[in-house]
């Protein structure tokens, strides 16, 4: 993937802090949404914990409308901020301080805030070692055969707790091989592949498998895709 493609340099954003803003705002969206209401916050200059918190709920969701679902993301960002700024003084640095797992775990319990974007929000801007599982994760790995799934909502888009962690303990466990910040540095691109991927050529319908970086690996069967 990473021959096709280069290095993907991924999450984009330019301080923590936009990194996990931006962890909530893709939520059941495109990037290119997200993009548009990251740079609303920032004309607005209210780009940082304290200044949007200040922000009126109403006023908060308008400026992040193109990510869609704005008033309940506007709740979420708010619950996060009301952690951060409380419990963490706003530092992002306090909050990701610690065992990942721990990080994990407090992180978890912020209303609005599940596994992936949690993950996300520790492997970009929180430098933990906690591998991001997506839609396209699950639909590539079953796709291959690299992962069953589980349970009767094996075949769906979305993945129950247990899929997520079936996957994650797959991932961590095959991408083990580097150490330290290589081991980091793998994980972070390596989610950003699969998501290209994904987006571009594992397709839900009509997926590109003829010109995709990953074709050689596809199962010897009639039909891969149909998994």
């Amino acid at each position: 993937m990473r021959k096709a493609h280069g290095h993907q340099h991924w999450w984009p954003g330019d301080t923590p802090f936009e990194i996990c803003v931006g962890a909530i705002l893709t939520q059941n969206t495109a990037w290119t949404n997200v993009e548009k209401a990251i740079a609303n916050l920032k004309r607005a200059k209210v780009l940082s914990s304290r200044k949007m918190s200040a922000l009126p709920e109403t006023e908060l969701a308008e400026l992040i409308r193109p990510a869609g679902y704005f008033n309940v993301k506007a709740k979420r960002l708010r619950n996060f901020l009301a952690v951060l700024n409380e419990e963490f003084s706003g530092s992002l640095s306090k909050m990701f301080r610690g065992p990942a797992i721990e990080v994990r775990e407090h992180v978890l319990a912020i209303n609005g805030i599940g596994p992936e974007t949690a993950d996300s929000m520790l492997l970009y801007a929180g430098n933990h070692h906690s591998f991001v599982i997506d839609a396209y994760t699950k639909r590539i790995f079953q796709r291959h055969y690299w992962w069953k799934g589980v349970g009767r909502q094996a075949k769906a888009k979305a993945h129950t707790a247990d899929e997520y962690d079936s996957l994650q303990r797959l991932c961590e466990s095959a991408l083990s091989q580097k150490k330290g910040e290589a081991r980091l540095d793998y994980w972070q691109d390596y989610h950003a592949q699969l998501v290209v991927i994904g987006k571009d050529f594992c397709k839900t319908k009509k997926p590109d498998c003829e010109n995709c970086p990953l074709k050689s690996l596809l199962p010897h069967t009639p039909n891969p895709v149909a998994a």
